[in-house]
């Protein structure tokens, strides 16, 4: 994967956030809310991942 197609997650995330939040909730200020939340737990966790695969593959 090359360093340009890892944008490509951001909008993904960004969409897939909105899409279960407005599934679940009907309010749009609790669909914004509850998606800003999601946003930044599925980025904290790719990143712990990215990291954790960094350092597993460092001397590879």
């Amino acid at each position: 994967m090359d360093a340009h197609n890892t944008w490509y997650i951001l909008p993904l995330v960004v969409v897939i956030s909105l899409v279960y939040s407005a599934s679940r909730y009907e309010l749009t200020s609790r669909i914004f809310s509850r998606a800003r939340r999601i946003f930044l737990t599925i980025m904290i966790f790719l990143g712990i991942l990215f990291v954790v695969l960094n350092t597993l593959s460092f001397r590879l």
